[in-house]
């Protein structure tokens, strides 16, 4: 078998990622399951899947120990996140397929709160949620809305790229890390000279993109990007935690003023076991949210999102207890995916 033979098997499989290790079985992982595929593949069929992939140059980084982390397209368009890494003194592949089409807010299941953040004018939306919980899809869906349906200049920074944009409406401009430009808080800077309407940052990491991403909400920009966490109150803290302490009093400040909204997101297995479905927690910042962030009262948030489904907010509990009511999920599958089982319970 080949790399692209293994492709088009997944492909076929609906499975969402592929997993391939030097030693051992192939693996795909479909609506949320890994599974190991039979038999096992053959002298060195892994190596050669994995080092065929790569480029002269990334092969090279390969031979001197760096794990790689890189889109790949394959002959017939497809398109891949890679990464390649060591382990066991072996070398192994994960890779996420991506849609061939960027889907559609209906298609995803986007509550219709979260798109009305487009048409901000400027403020920090922030996705948050575990790797593969859909981050990345639904900025790529965000992106294309604002391409079919407003003429703006958007400038994504992305590490690698993932989804591919061309002008629509919009003026888009991606720039990969690595390739384009050295890391994302330097992109950041250099975008605001740019003349920007929406800047996308693929990942808020560390204190320097932080920062930067927030200098540019609080200058006039609409600033998109994710944190790995998995609550709102969780996302608060983690961007106040970044930053040094003599300077949290000032961040707090920044933050109260220029969020717009978090939206928190699971991707979980639906009821009949043929497909993937969205939960989701959405914090809309309003006065008293903000008032919580400017006194780091950041525990009290979940109340207020639990009181404030007149703006369109929710807690993840809530959404589950929701895709239950409608038969859309299973209370294993919400139990295994709450957050905070004791609220859970509380609620009808």
């Amino acid at each position: 078998m080949t790399f692209e033979d293994l492709v088009n098997y997944a492909k076929k499989e609906g499975a969402s990622d592929i997993h391939i290790t030097m030693g051992t079985h192939h693996a795909i992982r479909k609506f949320g399951e890994l599974i190991i595929l039979d038999p096992l593949p053959p002298g060195n069929e892994a190596r050669d899947m994995i080092v065929d992939s790569l480029t002269i140059e990334q092969r090279e980084k390969l031979l001197k120990g760096d794990d790689l982390d890189f889109a790949l397209i394959m002959p017939d368009g497809t398109r891949l996140r890679a990464n390649v890494y060591h382990q066991r003194n072996n070398i192994a592949g994960s890779y996420r397929l991506l849609r061939d089409k960027i889907p559609t807010f209906e298609e995803l299941g986007i509550p219709e709160v979260v798109r009305k953040l487009v048409n901000e004018p400027r403020g920090l939306v922030l996705f948050t949620g575990p790797t593969g919980s859909g981050k990345t899809t639904t900025l790529a869906a965000m992106i294309d809305y604002i391409n079919s349906n407003s003429a703006k200049h958007v400038i994504t920074v992305e590490d690698p790229i993932e989804y591919v944009f061309y002008h629509k409406k919009s003026m888009i401009h991606q720039r990969e890390i690595g390739k384009d430009v050295e890391d994302f808080a330097t992109a950041l800077h250099s975008s605001l000279r740019e003349d920007p309407d929406i800047i996308l940052v693929g990942e808020m990491r560390d204190y320097e993109t932080i920062s930067a991403a927030m200098t540019a909400a609080e200058t006039g920009h609409l600033v998109l990007s994710t944190v790995h966490t998995s609550s709102a109150a969780q996302t608060v803290e983690r961007i106040l935690d970044a930053y040094p302490p003599h300077a949290q009093n000032q961040a707090r400040t920044q933050l109260a003023n220029n969020l717009k909204a978090t939206i928190t997101q699971v991707l979980m297995p639906d009821i009949d076991g043929n497909g993937m479905i969205m939960g989701t927690e959405i914090l809309i910042n309003n006065e008293a949210i903000s008032t919580m962030i400017r006194e780091n009262k950041t525990h009290q948030i979940p109340s207020s999102i639990a009181s404030g489904a007149a703006v369109g907010m929710h807690t993840l509990n809530m959404d589950l207890k929701r895709l239950m009511r409608e038969q859309k999920i299973d209370e294993q599958t919400a139990r295994l995916y709450s957050t905070n089982l004791r609220e859970f319970d509380s609620l009808r």
